[in-house]
């Protein structure tokens, strides 16, 4: 999960969130009916920047003491071509929950050597980063902000099928 943000208006600083979990009940004959439900770890956001990192983990920006995560659950797919779908959602940062649309372009699937089907799927989207009270920001003394408010989002998944559980009888 990769994102970027205009710093100083001038250039664009890059980071990851390395640490998420979560489920897509991926249908492949009915994309419609998918369903996604991840969990991101608010702490783990990098921009190989320590300082930077400690500033954006802070109550400034994600607080990620308070709120350890963010968190993005499905509401509806829709398909729009062969291989591409806007996937729509809730997106909870610090407890403020707002609908993303989420573009995206199916990838194919594959057979590993390991015997497991493999789907790859590509997502982005843009969200105004004060929609969820990340307000702070510094104005620079030639003009604009020092802080983009428009965050774009950018997901590489791999899903690996596994079966469905079968319940044991009692």
């Amino acid at each position: 999960i990769q994102f970027s943000a205009r710093h100083m208006m001038v250039s664009k600083v890059r980071g990851t969130f390395e640490k998420w979990s979560g489920t897509v009940a991926l249908n492949p004959e009915h994309a419609e009916q998918t369903v996604v439900d991840v969990t991101i770890d608010a702490a783990s956001i990098n921009t190989r920047d320590a300082q930077r990192d400690g500033h954006l983990k802070s109550p400034d920006f994600l607080n990620a003491e308070a709120f350890p995560s963010l968190h993005f659950k499905s509401t509806r797919v829709e398909v729009t071509g062969k291989q591409s779908a806007k996937l729509h959602g809730e997106l909870t940062i610090r407890d403020a929950s707002k609908p993303v649309v989420v573009d995206v372009e199916y990838q194919g699937s594959a057979k590993s050597p390991w015997g497991t089907t493999n789907y790859g799927f590509s997502g982005s989207t843009k969200i105004n980063r004060e929609d969820w009270g990340l307000n702070w920001n510094a104005a620079l003394e030639t003009g604009g902000w020092l802080v983009g408010k428009e965050i774009s989002i950018e997901i590489e998944l791999e899903l690996v099928e596994v079966a469905e559980p079968v319940a044991q009888p009692a």
